[in-house]
């Protein structure tokens, strides 16, 4: 029987979820189980749960066939705990270092007592900690100098009972649990009906003056009790429950007069909380608060008077809609002062309506149509044919755009028209912040790759990659998102992490890999015929990605010497990233068979015509993947790039699924590997079969269409995914 039982219920927070596991599972303190519970999860919570539980046997997991909200689930996970205390867990909160030993430890110098109370911290995006105000109740010394007891009852410490009234700040011990009956209920504000019996019933109770939990504070969503909602009346049924409990125990019948001040507090604080009960039905919150309190008020007490505070009402909402106006149009009053006749016009334009049949789109700030929004704006014209579409491309690489296409510039009135009147953004990076999204707006964030590289928050810890990102900004930007595509689970999982906001992910795949499944054996053929490629030649795309500690493009590569050294039957490709576009100085060379295809408008056409990738960084090996083709990875700066960028994956782990094939970091050791047939070897695919499995999963050749019938036509179900073994990619070159 293990010392500790540790439940951690799951609905939707899978992006969380494994740090909140780790948290646990690496403690130093070792005689635990944990308990997680799949709360019917639509996300990857099960699979996470059940990931953990294939790899550290102290993980259980029970998948509920229906979801019945985070009571439920704690109970359910109670019903299944065998050790001797039980500790709830958020699952999208941790538990700090040395915790259950801290926990453990405490519990036998006081005797195994039945509710041990610890601390808790709260921590925020921008790497706050802020311990709660509550900790000067955990020291052992009182403010007065006076000592406090080890071991008391609540009767001994009331002001215990004003400390936050959540369930996750205590361990119980589960025979104590068991014989007073302790359940939790449905509905929000279940911690109620829980919290209060148990510290009113413990015989025995101790603190613990350290920080056990990190209670994070998500951005947007996380917690449902911040959310406008009728379902914020279930609280009059949750104290309905803390008054029968004391009915049923006539000996804590002294704590019902402070029972019911805190209730009526409690009620006062809901109701007149702008972000709780909806405006329209405050008025009926409040009678029944007024109910409730005569219902439980005590013999001979005073009547609570529970009114709407003016601030919530409608007089308030005016009130903060006003100010707020203020605020933001200060900055708008400064730039229509030094403004131009552009800017006029488009905020003209934004008082007109919204197009509902206008669609803007954009790829690497400015460039010329690519990536997944290229691919999804072809399957847009196919689809649903009425929506006008309107490229953002910089006025120098307009000459680059395929015909028939409406192109704008940065800036332009074209610019500002559409961007103030489109219905629909589509970008695989962010819009200006000048191009501020209005109301009713639908934007989808696409991204531009699987990330090996960190992202997002993650990139405060490497300052020199940053390049003084101002991270509030940038959340400022991924707060207008209201789509964020994904081509994995696992990219789901760090994009949802470094990118908090209130999204919703659509794993789907990436539609510019559609074409890996529609190419044909003469497209691969005609691919390589456009780059003078011989029949029987080795094509081998080099594609480096972008090195933030460098300031200009080197190729790592001399490929001119390669080639030689390789010999007349390979071709060597050059891809450099499309930062670099231009300040690449890289031409032909090695007898032509070196080409320079930085320039290529197509990366996937490129991929078609090569026999094998050489990479680094670059998330092109995910896409490349698909094809089921090589993929060797190039890198003499590992640790350089590690330090200065960090990354996700090990790519020179050779475990599957983190490498997609052999790694090499020298140019003698990559002469050799394809030298000796490696690259192509049995080694080589296993490798790539496992990559593919993991990274692979949603790219099927329909993302486009997904995508399309979701966000422009507003189908509710995806179309259903090839399996990976199912699927055929274009042929290898012949």
């Amino acid at each position: 029987m293990p010392r500790i039982s540790v439940v951690v219920p799951a609905y939707q927070v899978q992006a969380y979820l494994g740090e909140c596991l780790d948290s646990v599972l690496d403690q130093s303190f070792r005689d635990f189980e944990l308990i997680g519970v799949d709360d019917r999860s639509p996300d990857g919570c099960g699979e996470i749960f059940d990931e953990y539980a294939r790899s550290d046997e102290r993980v259980r997991v029970l998948h509920l066939p229906e979801n019945v909200g985070l009571g439920r689930a704690r109970n359910a996970g109670i019903d299944v705990a065998t050790g001797d205390y039980l500790v709830f867990l958020d699952s999208d909160d941790t538990l700090t270092p040395g915790s259950l030993q801290a926990i453990a430890d405490r519990l036998e110098q006081t005797g195994d007592p039945d509710v041990l109370v610890y601390d808790y911290a709260r921590t925020y995006w921008d790497g706050r900690v802020v311990r709660s105000r509550d900790a000067g109740l955990f020291a052992p010394v009182a403010a007065d100098g006076g000592a406090r007891p080890e071991v008391f009852t609540v009767a001994e410490r009331e002001e215990l009972l004003g400390l936050l009234m959540v369930v996750w700040n205590k361990a119980y011990r589960r025979g104590f649990v068991e014989k007073t009956g302790l359940r939790f209920p449905a509905g929000y504000y279940e911690d109620t009906p829980w919290t209060y019996p148990s510290m009113l019933a413990a015989g025995s109770m101790t603190v613990l003056d350290k920080v056990v939990v990190h209670y994070r504070q998500r951005r947007q969503g996380g917690n449902i009790l911040a959310t406008v909602s009728r379902k914020h009346f279930d609280i009059f049924a949750q104290y309905d429950l803390v008054f029968a409990f004391l009915d049923g125990h006539p000996e804590l019948e002294r704590w019902r007069p402070l029972l019911h001040r805190r209730m009526a507090e409690h009620l006062r604080t809901i109701g007149n909380h702008p972000d709780r009960v909806p405006p329209a039905d405050r008025a009926e919150f409040f009678t029944r608060a007024a109910e409730e309190e005569r219902r439980h008020r005590p013999a001979g007490a005073a009547a609570v008077e529970l009114a709407a505070d003016w601030k919530t009402g409608a007089v308030g909402r005016l009130a903060r809609t006003a100010k707020r106006t203020a605020r933001q149009a200060q900055p708008q009053v400064k730039r229509a002062v030094a403004g131009s006749v552009l800017g006029a016009y488009q905020r003209v334009q934004r008082q007109l309506p919204l197009d509902p049949r206008l669609a803007v789109f954009g790829a690497y700030w400015g460039r010329v149509p690519s990536c997944n929004p290229a691919a999804i704006e072809v399957a847009l014209r196919r689809l649903a044919p009425e929506i006008r579409s309107v490229w953002v491309v910089e006025n120098k690489r307009r000459a680059e755009v395929p015909e028939g296409l409406t192109v704008v510039g940065p800036g332009s009135r074209g610019y500002r028209e559409a961007i103030s009147r489109a219905s629909y953004f589509v970008n695989n990076v962010n819009f200006p912040d000048g191009a501020p999204k209005r109301p009713g707006t639908v934007h989808l964030q696409t991204h531009h790759g699987t990330p090996i590289k960190r992202m997002g928050l993650d990139l405060r810890e490497y300052p020199a990659a940053a390049g003084g990102l101002d991270f509030a900004k940038l959340l400022e930007r991924v707060d207008r998102w209201d789509y964020s595509l994904s081509s994995n689970r696992y990219s789901t999982l760090i994009w949802e992490r470094v990118y908090p906001s209130s999204f919703r992910t659509l794993e789907y795949g990436y539609p510019r890999n559609d074409v890996f499944y529609a190419a044909t054996a003469d497209d691969v053929a005609a691919a390589r015929a456009e780059l003078g490629v011989e029949p029987g030649q080795t094509v081998l795309l080099y594609a480096p990605t972008l090195r933030d500690y460098r300031a200009s493009y080197r190729p790592q590569l001399d490929l001119e010497r390669l080639a030689r050294r390789l010999g007349p039957g390979y071709v060597l490709l050059n891809r450099g990233h499309y930062l670099y576009d231009e300040d690449s100085s890289f031409g032909a060379g090695g007898g032509g068979r070196v080409l320079d295809v930085s320039r290529h408008p197509s990366v996937e056409r490129l991929a078609l015509a090569a026999d094998a990738l050489v990479t680094d960084y670059s998330s092109l090996m995910f896409d490349y993947a698909n094809l089921d083709r090589p993929i060797v990875v190039f890198a003499d700066d590992w640790e350089v790039y590690q330090q200065t960028r960090g990354v996700y994956l090990d790519l020179f782990s050779g475990r599957p699924g983190q490498a997609p094939g052999p790694a090499v970091r020298t140019e003698d050791e990559l002469a050799e590997l394809f030298r000796s047939g490696e690259w192509d070897g049995p080694e080589a695919a296993g490798l790539r079969r496992a990559f593919r499995e993991r990274f692979c999963a949603f790219d099927d050749g329909r993302a486009a269409e997904r995508v399309v019938r979701t966000v422009f036509l507003g189908e509710r179900e995806p179309l259903p995914f090839t399996p990976l073994a199912d699927r055929t990619p274009a042929p290898r070159p012949v």
